[in-house]
């Protein structure tokens, strides 16, 4: 998947090795990206002890704002597929301490079900 299926809000698989590079700051003693998905300028994270969501922000993007997420710290997450008027479809994540759900929208189904995939394997 490419630029233009980030655009569309499909979820692209980013390379795990250049962003273990690229995140060498963030990342403690032993920590290693293992998955990586992009959503439009968003990225889901997936790392050996944690789930980190970068979201861009400004024109440019050069502004991210970095939220780290223990993996014990989610509580449940959902996924709700496309329908028939419904193009869309929806991954929510629960974290203990907040009383609204993080929501990534996807627009198809595929991609979602790895993310979804991605994240029960970590996080159960």
């Amino acid at each position: 998947m490419g630029i233009l299926d980030s655009l569309l809000g499909n979820a692209s698989e980013s390379d795990a090795q250049s962003l273990q590079q690229e995140l060498t700051r963030l990342l403690g003693a032993g920590e290693q990206i293992q998955k990586a998905y992009a959503i439009f300028r968003d990225q889901l994270i997936f790392t050996n002890k944690r789930l980190i969501l970068a979201n861009k922000q400004g024109v440019t993007g050069k502004k991210v704002e970095y939220l780290s997420i223990p993996y014990r710290s989610v509580e449940r997450f959902s996924m709700e597929t496309t329908g028939h008027f419904d193009l869309e479809s929806e991954l929510k994540i629960w974290v203990r301490g907040q009383v609204e759900p993080l929501g990534f929208t996807f627009s198809n189904d595929t991609s979602i079900y790895d993310v979804y995939r991605t994240l029960g394997e970590h996080a159960l």
